[in-house]
């Protein structure tokens, strides 16, 4: 066999032979040097690198491939990415049952759920010097996190989405408008025109006038929430007792509650800090939250609500017990008028989301078909969230 049909390895092999044991040690040093060279080169890399076998076994990853699937440096050579990540043994089509030739490099985009919700875009290549045949074959799984640029595409969608709804409302509240303000006026002539009738008809007459005049008022406030949904007001900040806020709403919902049955539990792990808000965007962001929490339930409802913190931030948690959402409208939950109620408009989450980032903070939304929904409201603490306000 010639020097070019050897492999590499048989090539050093050879030369191993042929060393003394002082140059066998340099040797040695030299290739753990370059080692450890190579190791500290890929640990810097920002991508992630995983070597796998044909089952899936990981053999080797460096830093940020563990960080990206949640994996132990301990558990290197003993976990499967399959097991890890199991969307990937499909996405990636690298099953050992398929019997399939696999390309020779696989790129796809997943969206990993653990350790955190993320997105990355995978490339997976076949390793030269390994066996051909799917059984013995090793390959380099390369992972890129794409979390940031897939978000802002996502919120450059929302955005341009938003703002058409922006133009088209304010021209429909404008076209709402005028009518209105002629009625308004008519209505103020008919008032003082009903002052000068005497006859039976005059009773009537005010009656009708009375429900026209809260036609108007309540077309004209509905306009007005309208407008203040899609173009909010910059938060007054100040420092805010979610605890206090929320009690507020529950006294205006608490009439509802009574006639619903709703029974509803606070669990306050401990004294949560303040944070820095806007109480009243605050309380509108509780209102909608509570609202379609009792809106989704049926017999037996009931609302806990869980007020928690740590070191940097305050938790408030809504756990219903409706009849869920699934999994497909679960992710269209924020957008503008999407609603799973028949007398919805489908704005309610849409400020909720809108406020909360306003205010540096995030909502979560855990729900499935027939268990309920637990919406969690996260917060900065005041000094975090006047950090975050200054960058």
């Amino acid at each position: 066999m010639s020097d070019r049909k050897k492999s590499s390895l048989d090539r050093i092999l050879g030369r191993l032979d042929n060393l003394d044991t002082v140059n066998l040690a340099n040797l040695v040093q030299r290739l753990f040097k370059e080692r450890r060279f190579l190791e500290t080169v890929i640990n810097v890399v920002q991508d992630g690198i995983l070597v796998i076998n044909a089952e899936g076994t990981i053999q080797f990853a460096n830093q940020q491939g563990c960080r990206l699937i949640g994996l132990k440096e301990k558990d290197i050579g003993k976990s499967s990415l399959w097991k890890i990540v199991p969307d990937l043994t499909r996405t990636l089509e690298l099953s050992p049952e398929d019997g399939r030739t696999e390309p020779t490099v696989i790129s796809r985009e997943v969206r990993l759920t653990y350790p955190e919700n993320r997105y990355v875009r995978l490339h997976v290549v076949p390793i030269e010097g390994t066996p051909r045949s799917r059984k013995g074959r090793s390959y380099a799984v390369i992972l890129t996190d794409v979390t940031e640029d897939k978000l802002s595409t996502e919120e450059l969608i929302e955005s341009e989405k938003t703002s058409s709804i922006v133009m088209l409302a304010a021209g429909v509240a404008h076209e709402l408008g005028n009518p209105l303000n002629s009625l308004n006026i008519h209505l103020q002539l008919m008032d003082r025109l009903s002052t000068k009738k005497a006859d039976e008809t005059s009773e009537k007459f005010e009656k009708s006038l009375d429900i026209c005049r809260d036609e108007v008022k309540r077309l004209d406030r509905i306009i007005s929430n309208f407008l203040e949904a899609i173009r909010p007001s910059k938060p007054n900040f100040k420092p805010v007792d979610l605890l206090a806020v929320l009690e507020q709403v529950l006294g205006l919902l608490e009439l509802e509650f009574e006639e619903k049955g709703v029974q509803v539990e606070i669990e306050v792990s401990e004294k949560a800090p303040s944070v820095h808000a806007d109480p009243d965007q605050i309380k509108q962001v509780f209102f909608n939250v509570i609202k379609n929490a009792v809106d989704a339930m049926g017999k037996n409802p009931r609302l806990k609500v869980f007020l928690r913190s740590d070191e940097e931030y305050v938790y408030l948690q809504f756990a219903d017990s409706g009849k869920g959402i699934s999994k497909e409208d679960l992710s269209k939950v924020f957008q503008p008028y999407f609603t799973t109620k028949e007398e919805g408009h489908g704005l309610g989450m849409m400020i909720v989301h809108r406020i909360m980032r306003a205010h540096g903070g995030q909502v979560g939304i855990e729900s499935k078909t027939g268990t309920g929904t637990v919406i969690t409201l996260q917060f900065p603490h005041a000094d975090r969230s006047l950090r975050l306000l200054e960058n």
